[in-house]
């Protein structure tokens, strides 16, 4: 129960710090969105789109693969923060390199080069970030990262409503991201200072070709997952332009908040799967279990609901002129449902040291994207690209569970037909709900709807004992 209670601690941290940062993030969206217009927000979208793509080349999974050995072994510590520093600088110039060809090559305008270059500067920065974080994660000190996260969005929302008070223009909205991390940065170099050892240098050229090739498939996976996560919008921007890319990437942002559960608890719950695997087989697989229950009654509602609030939404947070991005969310919005379903399986996929598999998975799921957006973008523009989206997330899934049953880590399918019956029964009440009392104000609809669906899970007895008996152990602690 000593690990339980750490998870619980962990993941309590994480989710306060993930609700605080991202309600700092929607209002920095919804200031940003209506003070840049469509397209302006376009052009920035687009910026973090390419930058967080080729960001992940910079780390090339050195952070994952860190957590998870100093996580089993912490005499490591040193020997990773130093080799990987080292590392992170050549791959930085690297992979600057590529990103001035390509946005040369793809022809941008020179405004949209400016904003991708000074974003990209920002993303190095916190490449290095992570290397911090990276240690607070394998040692279970979550509290940092998570004021990490709080810091971050305060001096972001800070900037735009500075940025709008005097005027500015979207080079300024791009460099504060580069402000933003730089501060975050020496937040957490002083954090590590202050709680954790001085680092020694440890330069060990013998350790970097075996450590880069553990960490590839990690660093591929995430390439991937970005690729298929932003090359939408990539492509929408070639295709399309950047009023298009604003509209699709309103609603994709508004999509990515809804994350912050799903990724707080996997950061919380990595360290120890990747010491259940060595340990305890039996274990790993009933937290596989409940996680991914979890995840359904969390994630499925969601899909519900924001499927039938989308315009409220929407035009409450972006106004009128972003009234395109409706359709858009009503069908992201179910990228999320099934995010929230896969989490569970990607973790447990890391944590088994089967990371080249994932990295397969992705790839396939990339390609697959690459061409139905080829195929849809150029018909059915942003719609296209939303459905594509949603087809990719839930083969990516699919294929993860599939996986995780063939290593031998089952969970029991009678279970989860049973559960997902009396989830989507309660998803339904709620959802008639909503739809018969649409007039009520927004917030206290769906504080009631919450409230509703939250009714009838306890009704339909969704959580069984072992739910319970987990749930009064940790309120015990």
């Amino acid at each position: 129960m000593g690990q339980l209670k750490t998870i619980a601690k962990n993941s309590a941290s994480l989710f306060v710090s993930q609700i605080l940062s991202y309600l700092l993030i929607f209002f920095y969206i919804l200031y940003v969105a209506r003070y840049l217009g469509a397209e302006g927000f376009g052009i920035l979208s687009l910026a973090i789109s390419l930058t967080g793509i080729f960001g992940i080349l910079v780390d090339m999974g050195l952070s994952t693969l860190m957590i998870r050995e100093v996580a089993r072994d912490k005499s490591k510590t040193n020997k990773f923060i130093s080799n990987t520093a080292l590392m992170k600088i050549i791959l930085s110039f690297l992979v600057w390199v590529l990103l001035y060809l390509f946005v040369n090559v793809a022809g941008y305008p020179e405004l949209v080069k400016n904003v991708v270059y000074l974003v990209y500067l920002s993303v190095l920065i916190n490449a290095f970030s992570l290397i911090f974080t990276a240690v607070m994660q394998a040692e279970e000190k979550m509290e940092y990262v998570s004021l990490s996260a709080i810091l971050n969005s305060v001096v972001m929302l800070s900037g735009t409503l500075m940025g709008i008070y005097y005027s500015l223009d979207i080079l300024y909205f791009a460099a504060l991201y580069v402000i933003s991390n730089s501060l975050n940065f020496l937040y957490l170099s002083l954090v590590y200072l202050w709680k954790f050892n001085f680092p020694k240098i440890e330069v060990d050229f013998g350790f970097w070709k075996p450590t880069l090739k553990e960490a590839w498939p990690y660093g591929f996976t995430g390439l991937s997952g970005l690729l298929y996560t932003y090359v939408d919008s990539i492509m929408l921007s070639l295709i399309q332009g950047n009023l298009v890319v604003g509209w699709y990437s309103a609603a994709y942002r508004l999509m990515l908040i809804t994350l912050f559960i799903p990724n707080a608890v996997n950061m919380a719950i990595f360290p120890l799967m990747s010491r259940l695997y060595v340990s305890s087989k039996d274990s790993l697989i009933l937290i596989n279990e409940r996680y991914f229950k979890y995840m359904l009654i969390l994630g499925i509602p969601l899909g519900f609901g924001t499927t039938i609030l989308a315009d409220k939404i929407i035009l409450l947070v972006f106004g009128a002129d972003f009234a395109p991005s409706v359709i858009v969310l009503q069908i992201l919005i179910w990228t999320a449902v099934f995010t929230f379903a896969g989490a569970t399986f990607s973790q447990l996929i890391q944590s088994i040291n089967k990371q080249l598999l994932l990295t397969k998975i992705s790839v396939m799921c990339l390609l697959i994207n690459v061409v139905l957006n080829l195929i849809l973008i150029p018909r059915y523009s942003y719609i296209g690209a939303s459905i594509v989206t949603v087809l990719t997330e839930m083969i990516l899934v699919s294929y993860m569970y599939y996986a995780t049953f063939k290593l031998g880590y089952l969970i029991d399918t009678q279970k989860i037909i049973k559960n997902l019956g009396k989830i989507t029964f309660s998803a339904l009440i709620m959802s008639s709900f909503l739809l018969y009392f649409q007039y009520l104000n927004f917030f206290l609809l769906v504080i009631l709807a919450a409230l509703i669906y939250f009714l009838v899970i306890y009704l339909t007895e969704t959580f069984d004992k072992m739910d319970e008996q987990l749930f009064r152990q940790l309120m015990r602690k």
